[in-house]
């Protein structure tokens, strides 16, 4: 295990739910360095109250600009970033193909917009970092999607074929730099992810076990314990 963890730099995107309480105590439990960022200051008030140690910013993560000078505020104050773990998500569902309505639609890409805005701002980081990890967490929906869930399933699909692309960029880099992959972009899936928030965390906080050669367009499914 040559590289861990400890002492990184880690982005919680959209890190004011369950997930992201876990996630933030077991990156700080593995020292690491955490900030999390999200649109809601109470929540982030009483994250930071709830697990000590972690750095919290309140940014609208759909908002380009926004983003933007999040990652410009994460350089100056922290430094550059060595993982992303993408939390924003929503469920909407049910109705069968014809209850799939538009406002729905709009409402769960905002994940996808999110996810666009953030791997872009912090690209450059992850590529130079000695061990860049970026996370996101998908649905088993997209090998089996139902009609009742065909818009969560569509943009749980676009967000797979997103964070694949940048893997594929990150291993372009490396290669067209004579240098050795250390950037990974890996897809957790789950059926759902209510009880699995600590099976995430521990997984997330693994990544950094293994060389990112070990994590090349990896699907992890995460399922609950038997």
């Amino acid at each position: 295990m040559d590289e861990l963890v400890a002492g990184r730099l880690v982005l919680l995107a959209g890190g004011t739910s369950a997930a992201g309480t876990a996630a933030a105590r077991a990156l700080r439990a593995a020292d690491a360095r955490v900030v999390v960022a999200g649109r809601d200051p109470l929540k982030l008030d009483a994250l930071r109250d709830d697990v000590p140690g972690i750095a919290t910013v309140t940014c609208d993560l759909a908002d380009e600009d926004a983003v933007a000078a999040l990652a410009e505020g994460v350089h100056a104050e922290h430094g550059p970033i060595d993982g992303v773990l993408q939390l924003v998500g929503g469920w909407r569902g049910g109705g069968g193909l014809a209850g799939q309505s538009d406002a729905d639609f709009r409402a769960l890409e905002v994940s996808l917009t999110t996810l666009r805005h953030v791997s872009r701002a912090f690209d450059d980081d992850l590529r130079a970092s000695t061990a860049g990890r970026l996370a996101i967490v998908s649905s088993t929906a997209v090998a089996r999607p139902l009609a009742g869930g065909a818009n969560y399933a569509a943009i749980k699909a676009a967000s797979e074929a997103w964070t694949r692309a940048v893997g594929q960029g990150f291993a372009k880099s490396a290669r067209d730099a004579g240098a050795s992959q250390t950037a990974a972009a890996v897809i957790f899936r789950v059926a759902s992810l209510a009880g699995l928030e600590d099976a995430l965390a521990d997984a997330f906080v693994a990544l950094w076990d293994d060389d990112a050669s070990a994590w090349a367009d990896a699907v992890i499914e995460l399922t609950p314990a038997v």
